[in-house]
């Protein structure tokens, strides 16, 4: 039998305070710096199987099955149905801060318990206990990972207008009011400290800095959230986007007692689907009956030649019919989180929150959540540090990480495998540009690459988009 220690939170009171630059108006019960130390609490697992953690240097025994959300029960913060009326009227009262489309996704993961314990944007010294340190002290001395800031920018104005108001309304995209945001905090928002910290670099075009974090306000304001209704899409994949109460349990429905997740944000290609059969086939080995595999793609913020995520979901669902993947075995589900580029950094956060849906098994390759240099003709991060980072970071220790081997086309045997450095002259690399590029000029890439249900997906998609790039083109009237 498994004996879990867990931890119970105790509420605290905490002074009010108020400076030209930051205004606090209540701290966060749940979550709080702590100046004394405690001993941390000890997991112990009950299945007979272990795996290396530390680079190699311990080994811990595997608990099976669902693991326990990160820092205690999962949150729910969306607003009982019996009680909606009410608190819209309370919201409406309030002074409101417009969200954009990446706030309100991040309102979506706070909500559903993503970012367990967190229960809102974060305050000043969550704020900088991520930043500075990846991970956020609970108040038994415990850590959990918290590798990515979750805050919220308001401009000179928005501050103006909340003056010395505890609680402000948030606005949707559509102008209605989504969620409330309780003993508000705000303070000043450090762009460049944040972008060097998170990212390491402060080179010109990443991503997510451009969209989100150049053009925000110069505050950032904290509080705890309650949303009016669960945040949807209306995209038509609303059904994929399954919270981490949903996904544990239909885990539990299919009676899993391994669940191990695979993130990506491109379509599903042969050699994935190697590295996501072979580590099924590697847990039935080690003793486990029934592992689910969670295929996770990320359905946030991408990047501008990202394929886009009706187009990833539909050819994964591909996939799935052509029988490359077992549906009977596999959960394909959309994980809601914008992404941010910023290599061993950001990976600590996509597993993290994989914790909190109940994955005990985390696969991570090449370069995970990397990029190319936005100014540089090379990789922005080392593309081994994010499988080394995961594997000894703090808070993440109760998770499994499975590296997996590379995969490439072996030309010999007409198919994706395992690379094998004898014969290296056999196998040929083609990475997501070069696929992409394939599917933009119509050229069929080696098969069995990726299944031809799939491809078609693709091709069609890169068709759709020179037919409106040719239709947005200026007429040319001859003389």
């Amino acid at each position: 039998m498994a004996l879990t220690i867990k931890a119970t939170t105790h509420i605290t009171q905490y002074l009010y305070l108020q400076s030209p630059t930051k205004i606090i108006i209540k701290r966060n019960p749940n979550i709080r710096i702590q100046t004394r130390t405690k001993p941390r609490p000890q997991f112990f697992y009950s299945h007979p199987m272990s795996v290396e953690r530390g680079g190699g240097d311990g080994v811990s025994v595997i608990k099976s099955s669902l693991i326990d959300p990160d820092g205690g029960p999962l949150v729910d913060l969306v607003v009982p149905e019996k009680d909606r009326v009410s608190k819209k009227l309370e919201g409406e009262l309030m002074p409101k801060v417009k969200l954009g489309k990446i706030d309100v996704e991040w309102v979506h993961i706070i909500s559903e318990g993503w970012a367990n314990p967190l229960r809102g944007f974060m305050r000043e010294d969550e704020y900088l206990q991520s930043l500075h340190f990846n991970s956020l002290r609970l108040e038994d001395g415990s850590f959990v990972n918290m590798s990515l800031p979750i805050v919220l920018a308001i401009d000179d104005d928005d501050k103006e207008a909340i003056g010395s108001s505890p609680d402000v309304g948030l606005v949707g995209l559509n102008g209605d009011l989504i969620a409330i945001l309780f003993s508000v905090e705000i303070y000043k928002h450090n762009k460049e400290e944040r972008i060097a910290r998170t990212w390491g670099s402060t080179a010109p075009g990443l991503p997510y800095v451009e969209e989100v974090i150049t053009p925000a306000g110069n505050w950032l304001i904290g509080g705890d959230l309650e949303v009016l209704e669960r945040i949807n899409y209306n995209d038509g994949l609303d059904h994929y986007r399954l919270s981490p109460l949903e996904l544990r349990k239909e885990f539990d429905k299919r009676q899993a007692d391994a669940v191990f997740a695979f993130q990506l944000r491109n379509p599903v290609h042969n050699g994935h689907a190697l590295l996501m059969n072979d580590t099924r086939r590697r847990l039935l080995e080690m003793g486990y009956k029934n592992p689910i595999l969670l295929l996770h793609p990320l359905g946030g913020f991408v990047k501008a030649d990202d394929v886009p995520l009706d187009v990833r979901m539909e050819q994964h669902s591909k996939v799935l019919e052509d029988g490359v993947l077992d549906p009977e075995t596999t959960i394909v589900a959309i994980f809601p989180s914008p992404m941010h580029y910023a290599g061993p950094t950001e990976v600590q956060w996509h597993a993290k929150a994989r914790i909190n849906a109940g994955a005990n098994f985390y696969i991570v390759g090449r370069d995970p959540a990397g990029m190319g240099h936005p100014t540089e003709k090379r990789d922005l991060y080392d593309p081994d540090h994010g499988k080394k980072v995961l594997s000894m970071a703090p808070g993440l220790e109760k998770l499994n990480i499975l590296p997996f081997r590379v995969a490439a086309y072996d030309t010999t045997e007409k198919k994706m495998a395992f690379f094998d450095p004898s014969r290296a002259n056999d196998f040929l690399f083609i990475s997501g540009t070069k696929m992409r590029t394939y599917a933009r000029s119509g050229e069929n890439p080696p098969d069995g690459f990726m299944c031809p249900s799939g491809w078609k997906v693709l091709v069609n998609y890169y068709k759709s988009l020179q037919t409106d790039e040719a239709a947005q083109q200026p007429a040319v009237l001859s003389s």
